[in-house]
């Protein structure tokens, strides 16, 4: 019998074929953490005040973008989000439709389409394990449900904006929670939302045994109305804004000039026109614990995050698990008294009250930046984007400054997955966290949510608020915080923009209201 000898060239040769296949144990995990109504300034990397360690070391040792977009409120963000979409292309054009409606068919039917393929369903095809904990709100009915949409373990909120102590049944909405397929409701006591988004978490994580790689899409709550936090959370904040809404924004814009995640660009926008001076303010004491009641509901969903990255560090997976965290859209100016459903001697904070931290603390959450969730001005589609990759990412702490989208995600995740990608109006952003030099061609990018609309091509911004039903145009990079109206000027380019903005809504069924 011949003895057959493996030469040291072909072991070599038989090496990098080895090395050149692509195994599931090369690919990253991905962790995808998403904020609910966080404004841009809200958290120390992007220039706040509110205790963010976790966040904040992230984002050191990862990379922030500086203009990355949302969808301007929950439910369009998340579906684009979940299928790298513009949402009226997968019917959540406007808000998630009641249990109890009539099913419909549409860009404004009010749950996720079953034709678009999700970033789970194209994960498990790709032979990851898919997990989701926290606030799915694109679909109240069980067949649309996330377990139906690719998840293979889930908890937690089908619903929209809900207490975090408990289920209110009198809310003008059903609030429904589930685990996995089943519903599920919190204990009579010792439940805190965003703790039980986190548990559950660190359980899926803790219960992954496989060898293949995993999403973890977490999907907090926090920080939207109600205002709810736990004691020992508050107490951090005590005081902290007696200085009121007006000094607080002066601070974060020093901070953000500094930190570099605004640039000269930027100019500090005005106060909100008819909102009051803090030296006006009437009961200073209760907006100023409002506000910390905020800050440490922001502050409880960083150590959150933390427990999930240790349970990432434990499990030897963190160098090689790509973490997203962005919010939903910018800060919220609601007030909640209209649902009538504060407890009469309750304070803020406290289980049994039910109240917001209204417009002038969303001011200056969104600092620098005008206006507010359900609007399309920078105030309501910016959201800050940090990515963290140590296995991939080179020159971490950098700012990157390529405008981009919630809809890139999908693109971006199929990339480092080696996902087949089924169709995306998105953009892989892998060569910006490859090449710090490497800069995007410009792009344009589309909105339209309950009658606002804006359309942004290279620098330029043409913005429609339907509060004053007009076109403005802004040159973003002369002018980010949109203070300059150029429509007069530059007529031709806001009417070419107008022409691209109803070509598109046309296209993909836009209701002009």
């Amino acid at each position: 019998m011949l003895s057959v000898r493996l030469t040291t060239s072909v072991w070599f040769l038989l090496i990098l074929i080895t090395s050149g296949c692509n195994t599931s144990s090369e690919r990253p995990n991905i962790l995808i953490i998403l904020a609910d109504d966080l404004g841009y300034s809200d958290i120390g990397a992007y220039g706040g005040e509110i205790h963010t360690p976790v966040l904040d070391s992230l984002a050191e040792n990862g990379v922030r973008f500086r203009q990355f977009y949302n969808a301007g409120r929950c439910c369009p963000t998340r579906a684009s989000l979940l299928t790298g979409r513009y949402p009226h292309g997968v019917g959540m054009g406007a808000m998630v439709s009641p249990v109890d409606k009539e099913l419909t068919i549409g860009p404004y039917q009010g749950y996720l389409s079953e034709s678009a393929v999700t970033l789970a369903e194209m994960l498990q095809d790709a032979g990851y394990s898919t997990y989701m904990s926290g606030k799915w709100h694109v679909g109240e009915r069980p067949i649309h449900w996330p377990r139906m949409r690719g998840f293979e373990r889930y908890f937690g909120l089908i619903s929209g904006a809900s207490s975090y102590y408990e289920i209110i049944e009198n809310q003008p909405r059903l609030r429904q929670m589930a685990l996995d397929d089943d519903p599920w409701s919190p204990p009579d006591s010792g439940f805190y939302m965003t703790d039980a988004f986190t548990d559950y978490a660190v359980d899926f994580l803790q219960s992954h045994t496989s060898n293949k790689p995993f999403l973890l899409y977490l999907s907090y709550t926090a920080p939207h109305w109600p205002l709810h936090a736990l004691p020992e959370d508050i107490a951090k904040y005590a005081h902290r804004y007696d200085r009121g809404w007006d000094t607080l924004r002066h601070e974060r814009f020093t901070r953000m000039l500094e930190l570099g995640v605004i640039g000269s660009a930027h100019s500090l926008s005005p106060q909100t026109s008819g909102l009051s001076s803090w030296q006006q303010a009437i009961d200073k004491g209760e907006w100023a614990l409002r506000m910390s009641v905020y800050a440490a509901m922001v502050d409880r969903m960083d150590q959150g995050i933390g427990r999930v990255v240790d349970q990432l560090r434990s499990m030897n997976s963190l160098s090689n698990t790509i973490i997203f965290f962005l919010s939903d859209n910018g800060a919220s100016a609601e007030s909640v008294d209209g649902r009538q459903l504060h407890r009469l001697n309750t304070h803020v904070g406290e289980p049994g009250s039910y109240l917001a931290y209204e417009e002038p603390w969303a001011n200056a959450s969104n600092t620098p930046f005008r206006l507010y969730k359900q609007w399309m001005h920078e105030g309501g589609i910016a959201t800050p984007l940090i990515i963290h990759w140590p296995a991939r990412i080179r020159r971490s702490g950098r700012i990157i400054d390529t405008p981009a989208h919630v809809i890139d995600l999908m693109a971006t995740i199929a990339d480092v997955a080696q996902a087949s990608l089924p169709h995306t109006d998105g953009k892989s952003l892998l060569s910006l966290l490859d090449s710090p030099g490497y800069s995007a061609p410009d792009r344009t990018f589309y909105w339209e949510h309950m009658g606002n609309r804006a359309i942004r091509q290279g620098d330029w911004k043409l913005l429609w608020d339907r509060e004053r039903s007009e076109w403005k145009l802004y040159n973003l990079a002369l002018d980010a915080t949109e203070l300059y109206d150029l429509s007069g000027e530059e007529p031709q380019i806001a009417v070419h923009l107008q022409h691209r903005w109803e070509a598109w809504a046309d296209s993909i069924g836009v209701r002009l209201h």
